[in-house]
């Protein structure tokens, strides 16, 4: 996908830790890097920045996670600063706060804005549903799946012109089985205490570790199958809690409680989600509210492994139930207790032919390049648009 001359983003992200707007950020950073424009990312910094560097993007750090209207302000006028000296082509807001700081920074300057809706935010008032309005603002909106371009529509006045779909991609260079060593396999499996003969399923349950994840209704769950006499699976917290202390050792004494420390485990933060799902038999997403996407859904499936999702939100788009993997109850423990022990019964053979139809479909419908041509192409139809 080609660029006008001289074209540069800016994009505006709370932090880079981790997350699908964190990877997103990076994915278009490159994109546009490698069609011959300038990638800016205004953050707080996090992990991910390295990265975002590595593949020829430069970072502006600045405080843009913050909710402090001064602090915003301040921000705002940094913004502009940094779009008048890179003479910035399209601003690009992918959360809410800072994007109060980069709309206002796109009008004084008179910069198209572009907004990520990532999320599917709740609104209990009016002055909430204005805070989250401030994503549709701009020149175009973009939904991350067709189930937050619904939820845009109902919440929010939005010419349907204005409102485009983009669904996230995975990176399929990056979630490719065959580029995958064993040396890669034997690292994460010493590191998470994994026998190289481990004979139990295995079950990978990746995100951050934060209550709307679903974490104990998964515990919950494994109780149940323990108390019908099932030793036959092990469960792989794979996320970090970013602070969040209390729920990580709710988490521990939960599994405690229940007696499971040796059937599931926290193994912390992963910086090789392929290897982490191909050491896993299957991957769960028991999310407790709708994912707007869902990349935790789609990366297993490029890798080749079905998945068991909550019957909510954006999965059940990149989720085919009972052909790529199966949809659960949100919540229900004695559901997903059900649903782990089909997915473990019908055995390596069957799961691998249901991964393989879901690795196909992936491809197909969700690879990075293709999020990035269209978001390209889309900033080519707002400068066009504005011209």
């Amino acid at each position: 996908m080609s660029l006008p001359p001289n074209f540069t983003l800016l994009q505006v992200v709370p932090e880079l830790e981790t997350g699908g707007a964190e990877q997103s950020t990076i994915d278009v950073a490159r994109a546009v890097v490698r069609a011959g424009g300038t990638a800016l990312v205004a953050t707080r910094g996090g992990r991910m920045a390295a990265r975002l560097e590595a593949d020829g993007g430069r970072l502006a750090q600045m405080p843009v996670q913050t909710k402090n209207p001064l602090t915003m302000l301040g921000n705002a006028a940094r913004l502009v600063g940094l779009i008048r000296q890179e003479k910035v082509s399209i601003v690009h807001a992918r959360s809410r706060a800072p994007a109060f700081s980069a709309l206002w920074a796109a009008h004084a300057t008179r910069t198209p804005f572009v907004a990520t809706y990532h999320g599917v935010y709740k609104a209990q008032s009016g002055l909430k549903r204005w805070y989250n309005a401030v994503m549709t603002r701009g020149d175009l909106v973009i939904a991350n799946s067709d189930y937050t371009r619904d939820h845009v529509l109902a919440e929010h006045a939005v010419a349907p012109d204005r409102l485009v779909t983009i669904p996230r991609g995975v990176d399929l260079e990056r979630f490719e089985p065959a580029y995958v060593t064993e040396s890669r396999l034997n690292a994460l499996r010493e590191a998470w205490g994994v026998q190289a003969g481990e004979h139990r399923t295995r079950i990978l349950l990746a995100g951050r570790l934060t209550r709307i994840k679903g974490h104990l209704t998964i515990i919950e769950a494994a109780a149940r199958l323990r108390a019908q006499g099932r030793r036959d699976f092990l469960i792989l917290f794979a996320g970090d809690d970013q602070g969040r202390t209390g729920y990580s050792a709710e988490l521990e004494a939960a599994i405690g409680t229940a007696g499971l420390e040796d059937t599931v485990r926290l193994v912390g933060h992963c910086d090789d989600m392929p290897a982490a799902y191909l050491l896993a038999d299957f991957a769960i997403l028991p999310t407790t509210v709708p994912e707007s996407f869902g990349r935790a859904a789609v990366e297993p499936q490029v890798m080749g492994r079905t998945v068991i999702a909550s019957n909510h939100g954006g999965v059940t788009e990149t989720v085919q139930n009972g052909v790529t993997g199966w949809l659960a109850p949100v919540g229900d423990a004695e559901a997903w207790a059900e649903a782990i022990a089909q997915a473990i019964d019908i055995g390596p053979t069957r799961r691998l032919e249901m991964g393989e139809a879901g690795r196909r479909r992936a491809r197909q419908l969700y690879s990075v390049e293709a999020m990035c041509d269209q978001t390209l192409a889309a900033y080519r139809q707002v400068l066009e648009a504005r011209a």
